[in-house]
């Protein structure tokens, strides 16, 4: 009999999650065991779990949010050891890349070692959140198409542009307004509950405004700020409210980044567009910008220039799991990632 280890099933659509014991499987080429130190949650974890969106085949394990201890090395692998302390972005597709379970494979592609200013809870908190804000800030199919900061180009000395990121205390928004400030935009404005105000402004904000204004009072405000048209606006909340907001800031032919399906149409002949944004590395379309993101994943952290979520962790391991995203799903967590701890399971 195979190794096993325990793990957090939804075993159909809608169901409940229950934990249970799996097989620990083997890597492939290109792929690395790791066990699971730190696994994070994101609210597309119990939006799985209570609209059965993205998933069709079950039992599944969710969770792409992964940080451990690198325990095999598939075919090929040529850059990380046996022992490696990691952080990696799972596929919750696949049910032997779900994060919430013990050990799970991950791609070396889209791994990076952690630091060691870093911990694993810390680590935890980055996969999808800035993998979500590079795919709509760079992306060319389903993002604004910038170029990115770390590929050398002829055009680094732009002018600088402003750009909006409504949501800034949210996972996807702080990563968005660090990589914003790299990119070296101009105004960065965000919108975040005034509790937030220091947290975002501590991310690299410029300028903050309430997110409870409505859209025509943050217009007013954000033109006192600049005179430049808004070519850019990520909503990383995406409701159809604060997507009607970003939608009225937009100038002509602008951007409007989403991070769930638009609701907004377009009707006034501005040009105007809206993407919803994917930020899973394991898409064909992604491979390439992703692979060349993940390299510079270890520096950011090590240098500072990306700074991890705000962390809670969960009491019970796997267990801790499903009360906090019934947290996430009634609105009690904010400017705050939640981390669980697979191995604490009893």
């Amino acid at each position: 009999m195979s190794p096993q280890q325990k793990a957090l099933i939804l075993p159909k659509k809608r169901g409940n999650f229950k934990v249970g014991s799996r097989s620990i499987p083997s890597p492939g080429t290109g792929q690395l065991l790791v066990k699971i130190r730190s696994a994070a949650l994101n609210p597309v974890d119990y939006k799985i779990r209570y609209t059965g969106i993205f998933v069709t085949h079950y039992p599944v394990i969710l969770g792409v949010d992964i940080a451990g201890i690198v325990q095999e090395l598939g075919e090929g692998v040529e850059n990380f050891r046996k022992g490696d302390k990691v952080l990696a972005h799972g596929n919750f597709s696949i049910i032997d890349q779900g994060a919430f379970q013990q050990y799970a494979l991950t791609f070396a592609t889209f791994t990076a070692k952690i630091p060691s200013n870093q911990s694993f809870d810390s680590a935890a908190t980055v996969p999808l959140g800035l993998n979500t804000a590079v795919a709509g800030l760079y992306g060319k199919n389903l993002g604004a198409g910038i170029h990115p900061p770390w590929v050398k180009s002829i055009s680094d000395h732009e002018p600088k542009k402003p750009i909006v990121i409504l949501g800034g205390s949210s996972s996807v928004g702080s990563y968005t307004i660090q990589l914003a400030r790299l990119s070296g935009f101009y105004p960065v404005v965000t919108t975040a509950s005034p509790n937030n105000e220091d947290l975002v402004m501590g991310y690299g904000a410029t300028h903050f405004f309430d997110r409870h204004l409505s859209g025509n009072q943050l217009a007013a405000a954000i033109s006192k700020v600049t005179d430049s048209p808004i070519r850019i606006v990520f909503d990383t909340i995406s409701l159809p409210e604060t997507q009607s907001v970003g939608w009225g800031l937009l100038a002509q032919n602008g951007i409007l980044v989403l991070t769930l399906p638009a609701s907004v149409k377009e009707d006034e002949g501005k040009g105007r567009k809206a993407v919803s944004t994917i930020g899973s590395p394991h898409l064909p379309h992604n491979h390439e910008l992703f692979r060349s993101s993940w390299a510079m994943v270890e520096k950011w952290l090590s240098k500072g220039i990306i700074q991890p979520n705000n962390h809670e962790i969960l009491p019970n391991g796997l267990e801790g799991i499903i009360g906090g995203l019934e947290r996430m799903r009634m609105g009690q967590v904010s400017g705050t990632k939640l981390v669980a701890h697979p191995q604490e399971t009893q």
